[in-house]
Parts: C-alpha cells; sequence; structure tokens
C-alpha cells in the first residue's frame, strides 16, 4: 500500500528564494515543453524528450534529470487530456527523483538540486512521517502553500493479511450525523456544521467589504474550513476502524459515487450538500482498515434507511423524520441512522469479498 509522508522543510532565507527560483524556472519550462507538444501534437515522454531537451537545457539552466522531471510532467498533463493545451502555475509542485534529491533521516536533513546548486535543507516532522520514510518509493515532489515548502515523499508500506470476518460493522453516513454505526455510536455532525455555517458567514461579509485588509483576512482564513473537516474525518475513521479490528469484524460501507448527481435538494442547501467530505471519510476509513487487515466492504445504499430490520418492510413511510425510523408493519422503532447502519451491516456480512488464494482459484473468508 502507497502512502504520501508530508514533510515540512525548514530552508534559510536564502535557501527559500533558490526553491522558489526553482519551481518558477522548472514551470516555466514546462509551459515551453508543453506549447511544442501542443503546436507537434507529440505528447508522448519519449517523441518530447528528443523534441524538446536540449533546447529546455540550453534556455532555462535546468540540469539534465530535472529537465527528464519536466519534460515528464507534461507528458502526464497530457495523458489525461489532448484537447486542451495545458498551461503550469508559477509555483506548482515538481517531482524529485534520487538523483537530485537525497535524505539523511537521521540527521532531518535532505540535499536538494536547486538553480543555486545543491542545498542542505533541515526538515522536521511527527515519529510517523519518519517511521514512513524508512519505507520511501520513487519520487516525491517540492511544493510550497503559504510561504512554507514541503516534500510529499511515497512510501511503501506492507499490508498485513485480512482477517476473517463473520459480521460487519455497518457505517451509516450523513450530513447531520457524519457517521453512525450498527452498534449505535454516533459521530454527530453539528460542530463542522456550525464551524462551515461560520467561515461561510463570515467570508460572505469579507468579500462583500472588499478592503485591503478583508482581503488579507481571507487569505488567512484560506483553507481552515477544510483542514478542520480533514482533522475530523481523520479522527472518526480512526475511531471506526479501531472498534472493527477490536471486534474482528468487517466495515460495510455504502457505495456513494455520483450521489451528488442523483441527489436534489433546495437551493439552501446546496452549499451544505457539497461541502459534504463523505468520498474523504470513506478514503480515510479504507487506508486506515488496510493497514490493520480489516476489511472494507461496499454496499448497495438503496434502501437502506427505509427498510425493517426486524420484518423487511421497505416503506417511504417507515421514515416520519429525519430522525426517527418506525416500521408501518410491524411497529419497530429506533434512531433511523442506527438501523441503516445495522442494515448495511447486514448486506456488508452476506456480501464478503472474494479473494484468490495460492492457486488461483477465488475463495471466500
Amino acid at each position: 500500500m502507497k502512502l504520501t509522508a508530508q514533510i515540512k522543510l525548514q530552508p534559510t532565507p536564502e535557501q527559500a528564494g533558490a526553491l522558489k527560483r526553482t519551481l518558477e524556472t522548472a514551470n516555466a519550462a514546462c509551459d515551453y515543453i508543453s506549447g511544442a507538444a501542443w503546436e507537434s501534437k507529440r505528447f508522448g515522454q519519449y517523441k518530447l524528450h528528443h523534441l524538446t531537451y536540449a533546447e529546455v537545457r540550453a534556455k532555462f539552466g535546468l540540469s539534465a534529470q530535472m529537465t527528464v522531471r519536466c519534460i515528464a510532467k507534461v507528458a502526464d498533463a497530457y495523458k489525461l487530456d489532448k484537447e486542451t493545451k495545458h498551461t503550469f502555475k508559477a509555483t506548482g509542485s515538481i517531482a524529485y527523483d534520487e538523483r537530485i534529491l537525497s535524505w539523511k533521516i537521521k540527521q532531518s536533513t535532505i540535499s536538494i538540486w536547486t538553480m543555486d546548486g545543491r542545498m542542505a535543507i533541515p526538515f522536521v516532522c511527527g515519529e510517523r512521517q519518519r517511521q514512513l520514510l524508512k519505507t520511501r518509493q520513487g519520487e516525491s515532489d517540492l511544493a510550497t502553500a503559504k510561504g512554507n515548502y514541503f516534500l510529499f515523499a511515497t512510501c511503501n508500506v506492507e499490508e498485513p493479511a485480512p482477517m476473517e470476518f463473520t459480521d460487519a460493522l455497518g457505517v451509516d453516513t450523513g450530513i447531520v450525523n457524519i457517521a453512525t454505526d450498527s452498534d449505535g455510536e454516533v459521530h454527530s455532525g453539528k460542530t463542522i456544521k456550525n464551524v462551515r455555517f461560520r467561515h461561510r458567514r463570515l467570508r460572505q461579509k469579507l468579500q462583500r467589504k472588499d478592503t485591503k485588509s478583508a482581503k488579507r483576512r481571507l487569505r488567512k482564513l484560506s483553507g481552515k474550513e477544510q483542514r478542520f473537516a480533514k482533522w475530523t474525518n481523520h479522527n472518526i475513521s480512526k475511531r471506526i476502524v479501531a472498534k472493527a479490528q477490536h471486534t474482528g469484524r468487517a466495515i460495510a460501507l455504502e457505495n456513494l459515487e455520483g450521489i451528488r448527481d442523483r441527489v436534489r435538494v433546495r437551493k439552501s442547501q446546496r452549499a451544505t450538500l457539497h461541502s459534504w467530505s463523505f468520498f474523504q471519510l470513506r478514503t480515510f476509513i479504507e487506508y486506515k482498515a488496510k493497514r490493520v487487515g480489516v476489511s472494507v466492504i461496499l454496499v448497495d445504499p438503496r434502501n437502506t434507511s427505509r427498510t425493517c430490520p426486524s420484518c423487511g418492510c421497505i416503506d417511504k413511510a417507515n421514515r416520519p423524520s429525519q430522525s426517527k425510523f418506525s416500521c408501518v408493519s410491524c411497529g419497530f422503532s429506533g434512531h433511523a441512522d442506527t438501523i441503516a447502519a445495522t442494515n448495511i451491516g447486514r448486506r456488508g456480512a452476506v456480501n464478503r469479498p472474494y479473494v484468490s488464494d495460492r492457486q488461483g482459484q477465488s475463495s471466500g473468508f
């Protein structure tokens, strides 16, 4: 399994200037290569290398390997879309490989190529990132944000064998409650909803004011709401995976792909719906589960909140309100999200994943 370790660099002002010039020059070279690719209609890395390598080195003064990495960046961009000419931000991220970047983990320093030559720059990171760096593999991306410089290192972490299970912990995701599991534990979305509403109202107020100080305040607030939501999802996913691991269960989630295209809401609810980061929560649960050998099963979400777990009756009237479930057939009632999670867990226990055994035949757990 591949994970990314985020490492913060601590350059001196002179080193920061060199890193900035390196990013700007490399991205200017990418724009030049992209223009040549667009005019010649040659988008593959091999063809672009022979078309632009010598000119880029002479024009921009990049090292041989940095030139290769710039050509690869342009080629990767055109793999996704050959119908549009690509341009690159002046300080967009640039990939470094082992020829132009080396790590000294014990000394907490890196040796990195810049436009001003090789530089030794210290870095800081947590113990988890330090352990991840021991398994780094391939390229690392140099990026800048708000005057700070970061390296994003790709690390290859060994996955344990999936645990055997006979039951699944169902997890229902939503807007009012971010996640509710089949054991009845509710992770409320009230706090994050209040934070989003407060930030949205403050942004609108500052945008209407439209002064220099208001714009400075907007730049300072940029990303704060997103970071809080990410932190919340990390904590919720950690608790869900830990519970499944300790009880020897798999985790069953709804497959909600395309839900924003299917769901119709009032205009006043659109901002809330589109800021709902359920896919991020699912991603966090999946990679945390893989690290401890817990299986994650995606199930069909249809009627999970309208099905009675006692008699199996499916009726829209079973949900008289957002939070209440009351079966019109047998009278079974309870918290709507908990009952939905129970139905999801039951579907997950039935739809077990299949893996290949050593003989190449499919076998279930």
